[in-house]
């Protein structure tokens, strides 16, 4: 081996032990930056064990009572209504006593003034729609002096939701009220209230993490801090709140069944706009409220193309309609004068008829399940119960 091939491989291998080196000291530098940074004195809002949770400002669910409210024996969905005939299809069980539930009403509450609301201050029928005490997790934000809506409100937009939880802003104005916030208003407080059920899901920990971290960032856009109330509390009610939504999803349906040979459908359109009927883009027909609202829907069980169909079916909402309104006794009148504007039957799922006694029977039921719904203070068909019912 020549001398120059010596050379070589030294260097190779003092080249070879400096890259080693270099590598292990850069590893230490990382390991040493990671300690620093997990040994950091910063405190975590959401991982606070030690510490006095912020008061809530909202009324609290009752997660002491381990009977919850009991809906009307249903699924939610299509419901099937008893026939007359018991051994087909029993009727639904009675709900219940209001007693039971497991969400107090908001005058046994009795929660504390909105922060910075005079004593005899609350909010206006308006404001609480948007940031609802028994619904909403609400979170303050404290500022010094007083801001104008002008500069609020485009920090504000920038989080109106997480995950599929709306999100509502209130000021204090300077005249002394809580109002939903608007371009001139001067306010010295704001409130945030993020939604904490609706139909399908309740508040998570992961939605309520990205609500406090996104919610910091808008508070320090417009110069105010957050009073962030305990997550395990928040999640507690939320799973509460949802506990009820899903105990009271309850969608109530009679169908109408040809007595002879299938509806043609353009021939079933006119009739069921003579009916009173509004088409819907998705094919379904809604029979209008009087006031904007829906009190009942129809389906003609059959996808947009079809020509023909036997079946249809009336569909009430039954938490979203009020009971003054009378949206069963509605349907069901309804439902007759199509038997005979179409030459049909009512029948269960079951294909039984359905007769006057089992729908008296059942209009009964909706009356309780209404004073339940009444007793939580979540009326049917109230903005409280049209937010969680969506």
């Amino acid at each position: 081996m020549t001398d120059l091939q010596m050379t070589l491989i030294a260097a190779g291998g003092v080249f070879v032990a400096g890259v080693i080196s270099y590598n292990k000291w850069q590893e230490y530098k990382a390991r040493k930056s990671v300690e620093r940074a997990f040994a950091s004195d910063h405190d975590d809002v959401l991982m606070r064990s030690g510490e006095t949770a912020v008061e809530r400002q909202e009324p609290v669910l009752d997660l002491a009572a381990e009977t919850p409210l009991a809906p009307l024996d249903v699924e939610p969905g299509t419901v099937e209504v008893p026939t007359a005939a018991p051994s087909a299809a029993p009727a639904p069980a009675v709900p219940a006593a209001p007693a039971t539930t497991g969400v107090r009403p908001i005058e046994q509450l009795a929660p504390a003034p909105l922060p910075g609301a005079k004593p005899d201050t609350t909010p206006s029928e308006l404001a609480e729609s948007l940031v609802d005490p028994l619904i909403d997790c609400i979170i303050p934000l404290n500022f010094e002096g007083a801001l104008r809506g002008d500069k609020v409100l485009p920090a504000l937009q920038k989080l109106r939701r997480v995950g599929n939880k709306p999100i509502h802003y209130i000021g204090f104005a300077v005249s002394g009220e809580w109002e939903p916030i608007v371009h001139g208003g001067v306010y010295t407080k704001l409130q945030a209230g993020v939604q904490m059920a609706t139909r399908t899901t309740a508040l998570n920990e992961i939605e309520y993490s990205e609500l406090v971290t996104r919610l910091r960032a808008v508070a320090d856009e417009i110069g105010a801090e957050p009073e962030v109330p305990d997550m395990i509390e928040v999640m507690s009610e939320a799973r509460t709140l949802h506990r009820f939504v899903a105990g009271h999803d309850a969608q109530l349906g009679v169908n109408l069944a040809a007595n002879g040979a299938p509806w043609a459908i353009s021939t079933l359109i006119g009739a069921l706009e003579n009916q009173g009927f509004d088409v819907r883009p998705d094919g379904r027909f809604s029979m209008p409220d009087g006031e904007g609202g829906v009190l009942f829907t129809l389906s003609t069980n059959v996808t947009l193309g079809a020509d023909t169909t036997n079946r249809l079916t009336l569909l009430l909402d039954v938490p979203c309609v009020a009971p003054e309104r009378d949206g069963f006794g509605a349907m069901v009148k309804c439902a007759k004068e199509l038997t005979m504007r179409l030459d049909a039957t009512i029948v269960d799922d079951f294909e039984q008829p359905l007769l006057d006694p089992a729908l008296e029977e059942i209009k009964g039921q909706v009356q309780e399940f209404y004073q339940e719904m009444e007793a939580s203070d979540i009326p049917a068909g109230s903005t409280r119960a049209l937010r969680l019912f969506v």
